[in-house]
């Protein structure tokens, strides 16, 4: 047995350990502070949800409407990743790279004007013709027009947050999100019930608050470009100057990653949407199983991210052999993870439904979607590693369209069909989702394996 254990042909090469050891050392604090993320809007919500039925509908619906320029703006940001990486791979001088991040600022600056002024414009319009009860309209809107600040906080963190990862400062953006998380919280609590002389101001107050925790998250993590001894070097605030054509570069890549980031939401968006009209039950239990599944996926997440940096540091490197090795190594360590998630969902859903709602009928469904959630686990968890080790390579416009064509072509219409052609239901729209992700896994990590390949490239063994 001990000999087996030791045999090369179960054990990692001693290469492909030391790739797994260095991106797990940057993808950790990058998971944390994607947790972190996730913890600032169940914060709003739990809190909301004190003041009542009608506040807790008006701050879901206002949230869900954000989600778009948050993801797709998100995904632009995301390019700097690559980019900084790949410059620092061959060898770019920091104050280069300063130079491209003091652009990069002055475009996130220039993002939220737009991302604040399309939410002022449009927050009535939309939230007036969904049906709401009027009082929860009013709320929503009020709510998502100060909700709407948190677009500064946010784009200025993004640029600053994945510059960093290019240099793979990750701690920092750790320490940053978890400064985010808990001003919000307190914040939340200070403006929404109110305190001594600080008036209760309710939603409008967790609006106002999550916009400053941004700004905190933001500021904290400017303040660390100084201290961090892998971003001090970039004089990022120090200096003087742009970078003429930062912008373009950026729009070039980071407009398909938006794009990317916005087909998988919409999917599950609407297959929430299917699942609605299917029945109330069905769509409370559709909500605890895809909300759990959403808080594992945080770390393939940060997995991807972190495989985005190595393979684009090999990339600018001229190292296509070791590029290849990194995204490769990724991809194993996001579906080594949805392993473990899917095991936990199989074994322990019951456990996991029970915690999240006492109803026995809504608990019992959702152990069963939980089951059906852990068999696309796996897909997930190699699409959007294989998405990030694609990132590194600055491959994203073919990425784009194979995402495109795995959920909208293929995904939403298998749903749709095996729910209500076939008649299987909920269970159909589960299976649909996987389908999309199962062609988008497939497609993008051949795509990784034709574009990362090199002439004559031997992985180390």
């Amino acid at each position: 047995m001990r000999a087996l254990c030791r045999s090369p042909a179960v054990l990692p090469s001693p290469a492909v350990r030391a790739e797994m050891r260095a991106n797990l050392k940057l993808a950790l604090p990058l998971i944390a502070a994607q947790l972190a993320g996730v913890g600032m809007g169940a914060t709003d919500t739990v809190m909301a949800g004190r003041l009542g039925a009608r506040e807790l509908a008006a701050v879901a619906v206002s949230t869900n409407l954000n989600v778009v320029p948050f993801v797709l703006f998100m995904g632009l940001f995301m390019a700097a990743s690559a980019i900084a990486s790949q410059r620092r791979g061959a060898g770019g001088d920091p104050e280069s790279l300063g130079r491209f991040g003091r652009s990069l600022l002055r475009l996130a600056l220039l993002v939220a004007l737009f991302w604040f002024g399309l939410v002022q414009l449009l927050a009535a319009p939309l939230l007036q013709r969904l049906g709401l009860d009027p009082q929860t309209t009013a709320l929503a809107i009020a709510y998502l027009r100060t909700y709407a600040g948190s677009a500064f906080g946010l784009c200025l963190f993004f640029a600053l947050r994945f510059l960093a990862e290019g240099q793979e400062a990750s701690r920092p953006v750790m320490l940053a999100g978890l400064a985010g998380l808990i001003a919000n919280a307190l914040l939340n609590w200070l403006l929404i019930y109110g305190a001594g002389p600080i008036p209760a101001l309710g939603v409008v107050g967790s609006g106002i608050a999550t916009t400053l925790a941004c700004l905190v998250m933001a500021a904290t993590l400017a303040w660390l470009y100084g201290r961090d001894a892998r971003l001090r070097p970039l004089r990022l605030f120090a200096g003087r100057g742009g970078e003429p054509g930062a912008r373009r570069e950026l729009l070039r890549l980071g407009l398909p990653i938006g794009a990317i980031l916005l087909a998988e939401a919409g999917l599950f968006v609407a297959v929430s949407v299917l699942m609605a009209r299917i029945g109330e039950q069905t769509i409370a239990a559709y909500q605890v199983a895809i909300n759990f599944a959403s808080v594992t996926f945080m770390i393939p997440m940060g997995i991807g991210f972190a495989t985005t940096v190595r393979v684009g540091y090999f990339q600018g490197a001229g190292d296509a052999v070791a590029a290849r090795l990194a995204g490769y190594t990724g991809m194993v360590l996001g579906v080594g993870n949805a392993a473990f998630n899917a095991s936990l969902m199989w074994l322990a859903g019951g456990l996991i439904a029970a915690a999240y709602s006492r109803d026995p009928a809504i608990a019992a469904q959702a152990a069963g979607f939980l089951a059906l959630a852990g068999a696309f686990q796996f897909f997930d968890g190699l699409q959007v590693t294989a998405n990030g080790a694609l990132r590194g390579l600055k491959d994203t416009r073919i990425p784009m369209l194979i995402t495109l064509a795995a959920y909208w072509l293929l995904g939403l219409p298998v749903a749709w069909g095996l729910a209500f052609g076939l008649g299987l239901g909920a269970d159909g729209l589960w299976w649909g989702l996987t389908a999309g992700l199962g062609a988008a896994a497939l497609g993008l990590s051949l795509r990784f394996r034709r574009h990362s390949r090199a002439p004559t490239a031997v992985l180390p063994q």
